[in-house]
């Protein structure tokens, strides 16, 4: 009898979370939407479990036993593993929050939080990740090759996936999180006109009551950063009537 072996094409999440309660919730709000959850109760299993598995996102509590949050963030990025993860932190101060992000994280959560927040925040990443994923593949000859497959270069740009920064001329720029998933979009495809509904879609998400003013003040924010005359832009161009192209 011929077996047919049907693979998962369920996006993987792993939950690590010690307090055994809100594991199983969130465990069980993944699973409801249709995700394939794996969970861990403390930082070294959920480090084993990371390294063994093909994950999609992590959301991982920063106080947890055997190995901190932190190290896991920070080992997992000394890996190479890019997986967008979502930190669940009880410290409510600033500083706490910027270790969190600079040791690689990609978005955080603070306790308590509603389960609708933290669900809307994964949907979020995942939807970003797969914007980089089709950077990467979409890159070929329209951007140069580059050490890391984790960097975009464009002209005197380059943009750095992993650790979300943004260089010109080899001098670093400070971009908020939508900038900078906005400029990573169009550089998905230099030289391709995209719609600001498509933009709109894919950057911000369905349902997003915002309109075309969210991002013509967005490309205006990033043309204060990348352009030498904001004014008479040379890299991201109005196509008018229809949107914005980021030139090669």
């Amino acid at each position: 009898m011929e077996l047919n072996i049907v693979e998962d094409e369920r996006k993987s999440i792993l939950a690590v979370e010690d307090d055994r309660n809100l594991l199983a919730t969130i465990q069980f709000n993944l699973a409801a939407m249709g995700y394939r959850v794996l969970t861990a109760k403390d930082g070294g299993e959920s480090l084993k479990v990371a390294r063994e598995n093909t994950l999609d996102l992590v959301i991982l509590d920063l106080s947890l036993p055997v190995m901190s949050g932190m190290d896991v963030c920070r080992a997992l990025r000394n890996d190479g593993n890019t997986v967008p993860i979502i930190m669940l932190t009880a410290w409510h101060d600033e500083a706490s929050r910027v270790e969190g992000l600079e040791c690689g994280a990609d978005d955080y959560v603070t306790k308590p939080f509603s389960l609708r927040e933290l669900m809307a925040r994964v949907n979020s990443q995942l939807r970003r990740a797969d914007m980089f994923a089709s950077v990467i593949r979409s890159r070929g000859n329209t951007a140069r090759a580059h050490e890391s497959m984790h960097v975009i270069a464009i002209g005197d740009l380059e943009i750095d996936l992993l650790r979300r920064t943004v260089l010109k001329a080899s001098e670093p720029l400070f971009f908020k999180p939508r900038e900078f998933d906005l400029l990573v979009y169009l550089s998905t495809q230099p030289g391709r006109v995209f719609s600001r509904q498509q933009i709109l879609e894919e950057v911000w998400g369905n349902g997003f009551p915002g309109g075309a003013r969210t991002i013509d003040v967005h490309v205006s924010w990033i043309r204060r950063k990348i352009e030498s005359d904001p004014s008479n832009p040379r890299l991201l161009l109005t196509v008018r009537g229809v949107g914005y192209k980021l030139t090669i």
